[in-house]
């Protein structure tokens, strides 16, 4: 089973890519997580670049998308929503109207922040974007406060409650899958 991971964060050393990093390691056996890491290349969402002839990134992103058999999307939380860069990618990626690449896709979104709330607001408007585009999402929380202090200095989580959490995400995610898996 693959799953594409997508960190929002675009910073190097993102707390996001290091939970998103930490849920590589707790996949059970036959879980594969592919990082997609061309979020900065995208460009920005335009209708009259759309269709056939998207860019290149944009459509390679859906192609990864389409190929995966679900997402697991890391956000931070900017202004207490969802990075641009990352509804930005959303955007590409629901096109066209009720065909894109979210389509039916099963996605679980957690979140990292150095907050006192872990990105909840985000998380809450990513699940509600991701939804409308027309995406499965899995009914699964995972919100990191005071991330910097939840990560060893080798960048590994640290925390077991929050490990347990995410373990659960990933449980449920492929509790959704199953199904579709079953199916095809």
């Amino acid at each position: 089973m693959r799953v594409l991971a997508i960190s929002g964060s675009l910073r190097r050393d993102s707390h996001n890519t290091k939970l998103l990093r930490a849920a590589e390691e707790l996949a059970p056996d036959g879980v594969e997580l592919e990082f997609y890491d061309e979020l900065e290349l995208v460009p920005p969402y335009n209708e009259d670049r759309d269709g056939d002839e998207a860019p290149l990134a944009a459509a390679a992103l859906r192609m990864r998308i389409v190929e995966s058999d679900a997402l697991l999307i890391a956000t931070p939380e900017y202004n207490a929503s969802v990075p641009g860069q990352l509804k930005n990618a959303v955007d590409w990626a629901s096109r066209p109207v009720r065909a894109g690449a979210l389509r039916g896709k099963p996605v679980v979104v957690i979140g990292a922040s150095t907050g006192f709330y872990g990105g909840v607001w985000a998380q809450a408007e990513l699940r509600k974007v991701l939804a409308t585009a027309g995406a499965r999402v899995v009914d699964a929380e995972v919100a990191v406060s005071h991330a910097h202090e939840r990560f060893d200095a080798d960048g590994r989580l640290a925390d077991e409650e929050i490990r347990e959490e995410l373990r659960a995400a990933l449980g449920a995610l492929l509790a959704e899958v199953g199904p579709q898996l079953v199916a095809a």
